[in-house]
């Protein structure tokens, strides 16, 4: 539009857009601390001419103004889908990481009250006997450190049973957060179509959106691919945990009770697409996937292993103990026992009367000779060399670990530190903006005072003679 008023109206236009714009800039620096927010930008669109030319006019206006065009979201679905990818391996990775450094914390090796140390205890004992084979006190000394070899064993046990426990109830809750944010995703999704095709603003369903999104992925390892609608459609495992406004479920389908108790079964996990029936998933990433993976294979593989430790302790000393004689000359008895469903166990001392400790070489009751009881201190030196082999595999097994989680965090960082620069929130240079929208404001408030004026005179005083 030519003219004066045509002028008011580029400047009252100008006003419009650069409040918008100070709004906007304010709204950054309110949400600075917000998880999830994605900084805003105004885009400004300008004026011209209309874009279907009339039949008996032609358009003569020159500077109609500016509007807004979009307030957008400074996003990069690339650097968003990277995030989530590297997010859900990072969980993964710190989860089996975590676990197996409280199991190793848990172990007391190589000077902390472990196994080693008891099983030390259990050879000077036995060294002692044999220097003083007919001592009843030094015989009780035997079996009071050899029945703390066996508590040591079985303390290592309750704590890999108590590490699986606490990670079965750990993958329950995250099969139970997955769920949640499954749906809830779900109904933002429909909140988003809905938004658009009413014309509202929908930036902070988006907000939303994306870290829900984020977290699933964290939990699950789950994809999340942008659908036609602004919605994120989340594949986990290969099968469709979201789609559109629906949900389906995460489950698991055998290895766990709803009480986190153990039912003796291979542990499974399905999901249930919207609509559809449950699908068996496997190779799960995020927390979910480094609990599943610690509690089918790590901690059953590291159970194991203590049983085959107290295995070899009772073979190395039944061997021993049943060719010496005790206190009355008889030949010795077995002196462990391995039994995995022991409260105590896995390995069980079987010799409770000091007098039945077999530390003699020579039947017909040679109490003075301790022979024996030296066999049975070297008999110690081949478990323990197991053991320590275990420790050496679980040490290097967590030092694997932490090497991995360190240098995924490291690619971790990398996208969120450029995810923070496109996305997050500056406050300098939301000033900045701020700063130069008031200037251009306070212009075009000028603009408007000068029209006004020309207005008053064109108006009030044209054609007056004085």
């Amino acid at each position: 539009m030519a003219g004066t008023f045509g002028s008011v109206n580029t400047a009252a236009s100008a006003l419009r857009y650069h409040q918008a714009v100070m709004e906007v800039a304010s709204g950054n620096i309110a949400n600075v601390t917000t998880d999830g927010y994605a900084r805003r930008r105004v885009v400004g669109v300008s004026v011209g001419a209309p874009a279907q030319p009339a039949m008996w006019s032609r358009y003569d206006g020159h500077g109609d103004g500016v509007r807004v065009g979009s307030v957008d979201r400074l996003v990069d679905p690339l650097l968003d889908s990277r995030a989530r990818r590297e997010h859900g391996a990072q969980a993964s990775l710190d989860t089996r990481a975590a676990a197996l450094a409280r199991v190793e914390a848990s172990l007391g090796e190589p000077a902390g009250e472990g196994i080693s140390k008891a099983i030390a205890a259990v050879r000077s004992s036995w060294h002692d006997l044999a220097n003083n084979p007919d001592s009843p006190a030094l015989r009780a000394q035997v079996l009071t450190r050899s029945q703390g070899l066996v508590d040591a064993v079985a303390a290592q046990r309750r704590t890999v049973d108590s590490e699986e426990s606490d990670q079965r109830m750990h993958l329950l809750s995250g099969v139970q957060e997955a769920n949640t944010l499954a749906a809830d995703l779900a109904s933002t999704n429909e909140a988003i179509t809905a938004a658009r095709l009413s014309g509202n603003d929908a930036s902070s369903l988006l907000d939303q959106r994306d870290t829900m999104a984020l977290r699933l992925a964290e939990l699950t390892g789950g994809t999340a691919v942008e659908n036609g609608h602004g919605g994120l459609d989340v594949t986990v495992g290969g099968v469709a945990l979201v789609t559109g406004g629906t949900a389906g479920a995460l489950s698991v389908a055998a290895g766990i009770n709803a009480d986190g108790t153990a039912d003796g079964l291979p542990l499974a996990l399905a999901v249930t697409p919207p609509g559809g029936t449950a699908t068996a998933v496997s190779g799960l990433a995020g927390e979910i996937g480094g609990s599943a993976v610690l509690i089918s294979t790590t901690l059953p593989a590291l159970r194991a292993g203590f049983q085959d430790v107290a295995q070899q302790l009772a073979d190395a000393v039944n061997t021993v103990h049943q060719a010496g004689y005790d206190a009355s000359g008889t030949p010795g008895q077995a002196f462990f026992a391995v039994d995995p469903n022991a409260p105590g166990g896995p390995l069980v001392l079987l010799v409770r009367d000091p007098a039945e400790v077999a530390a003699s070489g020579i039947g017909g009751g040679a109490n003075r000779d301790g022979s024996n009881a030296t066999a049975l201190a070297a008999a110690l030196a081949a478990p323990e060399r197991g053991y320590q082999q275990l420790v050496t595999t679980l040490g290097t097994d967590v030092a694997s670990i932490r090497r991995l989680a360190a240098t995924q965090q490291n690619l971790t960082e990398q996208v969120d530190g450029s995810r923070d620069q496109l996305s997050g929130v500056n406050i300098d240079e939301e000033t900045v903006t701020m700063m130069q929208a008031q200037r251009a404001y306070e212009a075009a408030a000028r603009v408007m005072t000068t029209l006004d004026s020309v207005l008053d005179t064109l108006i009030n005083r044209t054609g007056l003679v004085r």
